[in-house]
């Protein structure tokens, strides 16, 4: 980078070794943060100069555009989308609905993400690319959420994006970052020098190089304050009144148009001349402004600086406020642009006006189709603020509220929600709110509070929406499941079901069934529940039942209870599909961990191990905690107490159900390292629940610890607990190795042979690991050493070392001297490779990968050549044998 920027060459080298990465095939980002004139966009322009064989396309964040979804990503796009047709179809149709290109089914913003991904890619691809955005503090949310999802997967493209932000945006927090720092002193002095004209008392001179403390635009500014002796208030501040003090002089006509041009977040130099007409502004207005070089018009209009923007907006009279954005609102094309017509109208409106808070709903309606849910609820605020029937408003006001949750800002939500509850009394509506109050607890997993808010929401409903009203009341039970509350009497009150019932209602009546009657009682209503989901067809629409359905809320217990293993596992790859399909990442991070729990019982370790770090990596783009229950039970079997913290913490939070699974795999993990009082000690106390799902799970661990520990009578009532279960392969299994720590040894042969069927390596391995020890004991040396050769083997690959090493122990106990084997080959993958190499082996193509594990092709492609390497391969059809 060239030396003329004054006292920036260390960040004008950092910014040269970005281009270069860049250039090389090594995607790039940086965020260069510091207050307002400080030289980001100096800096910037620097970038732009020095980006020779480069592309480069550029985005800036207008304060007045910040409600408009999208507006800020489709500036920096706008010159590619000529290319959507080479995009997949979905990412193709979320990007156009997105845009207001076509119309087609609400666009997450994580699909929209990908898409822009694969968009700059392919430009890229041809030619380098910089992409570069100017005060990111003020982008709207949704180009602010893509943009960072993008910037986070900038792995194998020829891309380097640059932001500058002057305050904070959650949604590049944590992107590589460089702050820019003011001039030194002889720098600084050396910029006051080029602009003092006329000799400068000294004394005034050190002031304002000292109160300017290296802000460039601070030196360029102050010296206009230094005969009337400077301010001592903050320095944005004092630069923005060097400005006013610029523009009071001015004409007013001039000052007008200079505030039309501040209300006019677009630039449009034609929008502007044609507001200047009907204001009924004089000749020339524009000569005078221009003279101050404070803005330029051309094709574009531009402020010298955004603090010019807001002085001018700011210092204006708010009768002259309203009267611009009037004649704007005037000017702008309803047909074409109805939402900053709508935007306009609103600004410029005094009192309420229901014509212009119904354009507002409209305008809503449009950002909510196009995943704009944060900038739907800001025209329904302002809507509401405008509504004069106070019915209409607090319905309003609702809807805003459902719009903040769906886009994840709860806190905000339950502040709108108590301006609802002042409204005029309506019963329908107050329903509508607790409903909105429960899913809101759930979502912030304080479930305890969540279950009593759905259970009297559910009730309230009954008489104006029985449908909405039942999966309300499965919404509540689920919640109450979660809590680890009383079930009894809440399970009796759901409303009726349907005629004939659909699929909530039977899975509602299931577990209605399995609460109040026993297990007994409720296997044909849970048989009839897993057949009727297990047919479903439903697809990325029905993301908001899927937690019911297919989901570990509802569905999944009950494909547990009926110790389904193979139905359990399709629920959960159906559920991760149908959420990946829609985009719907908070959703998908639950399905992750249920399918994670179910590789790890599948002795798949690195396939849960990729599922677990996609929860973190959803996690770290949306600010939502990562889901991490499936990862309890992957350090329960490594050997790693996680449980223990989690427990206690779920305790004091009311999460009864996440404090049950802490117990359970403390079981595991301590009939692992042998730790048998221990196991007993947490296996009791889900046994003594009742909890549902788990207190079946628990019977194996505790009668385990309960032989090792000489509580004979605990191993009797897990067998007698059992006599209950649906017999299936896994069922089955376990109570053949019951039967066996009960005294009838022939149960192990049996559990190996069950197991052995039911696709459940853990257990099989297991089962091996039992026998073999028993027969240890027995003395039958010779067969004990295949068993628990087999079972440190299986243990092994399963990542269960604490169970292979008890193998281990009871094989050098029978003479065994046989190497100690130690990894597996697919060590040697990381889960994201182990992951793409499983979908490539599958037969999905880069893209089609791309598209499930949000990233780009070429990032695939460049992971898929260091699995090559790794595994020995040199193509996708060699992968097909490959062992990993």
């Amino acid at each position: 980078m060239s030396d003329d920027l004054l006292g920036r060459r260390t960040e004008g080298e950092q910014l040269d070794r970005l281009l270069t990465q860049a250039r090389s095939g090594a995607g790039q980002v940086l965020v260069l943060r510091g207050e307002a004139g400080i030289g980001k966009t100096a800096l910037l322009d620097h970038v732009s100069a020095r980006a020779s064989g480069f592309r480069v396309t550029r985005a800036a964040g207008v304060e007045a555009e910040s409600a408009f979804p999208y507006a800020g990503l489709h500036q920096l796009c706008v010159p590619f989308l000529d290319r959507l047709d080479k995009l997949p179809a979905p990412q193709r149709e979320a990007l156009g609905t997105a845009f207001g290109m076509a119309a087609g089914p609400r666009p997450t913003r994580f699909m929209v993400g990908l898409a822009v991904l694969t968009l700059l890619a392919e430009v890229a691809d041809e030619q380098p690319l910089v992409c570069l955005v100017d005060d990111a503090q003020w982008l709207d949310s949704m180009s602010s959420a893509v943009l960072g999802f993008v910037a986070r997967r900038l792995l194998a493209e020829r891309i380097a994006l640059v932001f500058v932000l002057r305050e904070g945006n959650d949604y590049l927090d944590g992107l590589p970052e460089l702050f820019v720092r003011g001039l030194d002193d002889a720098d600084a002095r050396t910029l006051l020098e080029s602009v003092i004209k006329g000799p400068v008392d000294g004394r005034v001179r050190d002031r304002i190089v000292a109160e300017a403390r290296g802000n460039p635009l601070a030196l360029l500014e102050l010296p206009r304050e230094a005969g009337d002796g400077l301010d001592p208030g903050p320095l944005t501040s004092r630069i923005e009144q060097s400005f006013v003090r610029q523009i009071e002089p001015l004409p007013a006509d001039t000052r007008l148009l200079m505030l039309t041009a501040a209300a006019e977040p677009l630039g449009d130099a034609t929008l502007l001349w044609r507001a200047a007409g009907l204001l009924g502004l004089g000749a020339d207005p524009a000569a005078a402004a221009v003279g101050t070089g404070l803005i330029e018009f051309g094709a574009r209009v531009r402020f010298r600086h955004p603090l010019v923007r807001s002085a001018v907006y700011r210092s204006a009279s708010a009768v002259d406020r309203q009267r611009v954005h009037r004649a704007l609102a005037d000017v702008t094309d309803a047909l074409i642009d109805p939402d900053r017509r709508a935007w306009h109208r609103a600004q410029g409106t005094t009192s309420p006006d229901e014509e212009v808070a119904a354009d507002l709903s409209n305008s809503a309606s449009r950002a909510q189709a196009r995943g704009g849910l944060l900038a739907a609820a800001a025209f329904l605020e302002q809507a509401a603020v405008l509504t004069p029937e106070p019915g209409r408003r607090a319905d309003r006001e609702l809807a805003a509220a459902r719009a903040k949750r769906d886009a994840g800002a709860l806190d905000a939500s339950l502040r709108l929600l108590s301006a609802v509850e002042a409204g005029p009394p309506d019963e329908r509506r107050s329903a509508e709110i607790e409903h909105l109050r429960g899913h809101i607890a759930f979502d912030q997993r304080r479930v305890a509070e969540a279950a009593p808010l759905l259970f009297s929401a559910a009730r309230r409903l009954t008489p104006f929406d029985a449908d909405l009203a039942r999966e309300t009341h499965l919404e509540a039970l689920s919640a109450a499941i979660w809590a680890g509350s009383p079930l009894a009497d809440a399970a009796r009150d759901a409303p009726p079901a349907r005629t004939p019932p659909c699929a909530i209602d039977l899975v509602l009546q299931s577990l209605t069934s399995r609460i109040t009657s026993g297990y007994a009682a409720s296997v044909p209503f849970m048989t009839r529940a897993l057949d009727e989901v297990r047919g479903l067809k439903v697809g990325a629409e029905d993301i908001s039942r899927l937690p019911w359905l297919f989901g570990y809320r509802a569905g999944g217990i009950i494909a547990s209870e009926m110790w389904d293993f193979e139905t359990r596992r399709a629920f959960a790859q159906q559920q991760v599909r149908l959420a990946r399909d829609a985009g719907a990442l908070v959703q998908l991070q639950f399905a992750l961990n249920f399918l994670a729990d179910n590789e790890l019982l599948a002795g798949e370790p690195a396939a849960a191990q990729a599922l677990i770090e996609e929860d973190q990596r959803i996690s770290e783009v949306t600010g939502t905690p990562p889901v991490g229950y499936a990862v309890l039970l992957q350090a329960a079997y490594r050997g790693e107490d996680l449980a223990s913290a989690v427990g206690a913490q779920a305790r004091a939070d009311g999460q009864g159900r996440l404090a049950t699974i802490a117990d359970w795999t403390l079981s595991v993990l301590h009939n692992g390292l042998g730790r048998h009082d221990l196991a007993r000690d947490a296996a009791l106390r889900v046994f003594s629940s009742d909890s549902l799902v788990y207190t079946c799970f628990v019977a194996a661990e505790l009668a385990e610890a309960a032989s090792r520990t000489g509580d004979a009578g605990l191993v009797a009532d897990a067998l007698d607990r059992s006599s209950a279960w649906v017999d299936t392969a896994w069922s089955s299994g376990i109570k053949a190795r019951l039967r066996a720590l009960n005294g009838s040894p022939e149960g192990f042969r049996e559990s190996i042979d069950h197991f052995g069927d039911a696709g459940l390596r853990t257990e099989l391995a297991r089962a091996h690991l039992l026998y073999g020890e028993w027969l240890r004991r027995e003395g039958q040396r010779v067969e004990a050493r295949d068993h628990l050769r087999t079972a440190h083997e299986m243990l092994t690959a399963c990542g269960m070392p604490t169970f292979a090493e008890r193998a281990w122990r009871e094989l050098q106990a029978t003479g065994e001297t046989a190497r100690k084997r130690t990894a597996e080959p697919t060590d040697e993958l990381t889960a994201q490779e182990y992951q793409i190499a499983r979908l490539a082996r599958e037969g999905f193509s880069n893209p089609e990968i791309g598209t499930r594990l949000f990233i780009s092709p070429r990032t695939v492609e460049w992971h898929l050549r260091k699995v090559f390497g790794k595994v020995g391969v040199t193509s996708r059809r060699q992968l097909r044998d490959a062992t990993f």
